[in-house]
């Protein structure tokens, strides 16, 4: 393996961190509606557990409601009860052919609750990013050690490393300080 190969796993890696960092941060739930967060919420389907966006649509028609259309009516209460016993606190409206779900919005208290729930969701990220560092420095010296290329190569390698994990930490900890913004915003 030669350096290049190395950076470019590094980057891979950092990459998908930052992506899988801001997928979660976008669950956590600001006072406004997002489908965001009700995708992954798991209705039992005939007997077994699957993402709610793949048996119903998902739309949000404004900033404090979220509707659900299922694809098969037969499925409206089990949505119903899933939305329920999911802990995110909504109380779904059932009309018989849609569900709605009106967003209240969040107490000063809740909202700390989330704020710390993201800076929580962040540093995992962070140390995600700082894993993938550690284990593309030990493929650098192992890669000087076993003569695959020299200690500059290694050196030069070493630094553009730390340039990404500076690069990725910086971008979760915006990721973040965005999130807290639109929490503590209504």
């Amino acid at each position: 393996m030669n350096v290049s190969d190395i950076l470019k796993s590094a980057k891979d890696s950092m990459d998908k961190t930052l992506e899988f960092t801001q997928k979660n941060l976008e669950k956590v739930r600001t006072g406004r509606a997002s489908a965001s967060l009700v995708d992954n919420v798991k209705v039992d389907y005939y007997g077994s557990p699957t993402p709610l966006s793949q048996i119903a649509s998902i739309s949000v028609p404004d900033a404090k409601t979220i509707v659900i259309q299922p694809w098969d009516r037969s499925t409206l209460s089990s949505i119903e009860k899933a939305i329920q016993s999911a802990g995110l606190g909504f109380n779904p409206m059932n009309d018989g052919s849609v569900i709605r779900i009106p967003v209240p919005p969040l107490t000063e208290e809740r909202r700390k609750e989330f704020v710390k729930m993201s800076k929580k969701i962040a540093e995992e990220g962070k140390i995600a990013v700082r894993n993938v560092r550690r284990d593309n420095m030990e493929a650098l010296k192992k890669g000087e050690k076993d003569k695959d290329f020299s200690e500059d190569d290694k050196k030069k390698g070493e630094d553009e490393v730390q340039k990404f994990t500076d690069e990725y930490i910086r971008k979760i900890d915006d990721l973040q300080v965005k999130k807290e913004k639109e929490l503590m915003e209504d």
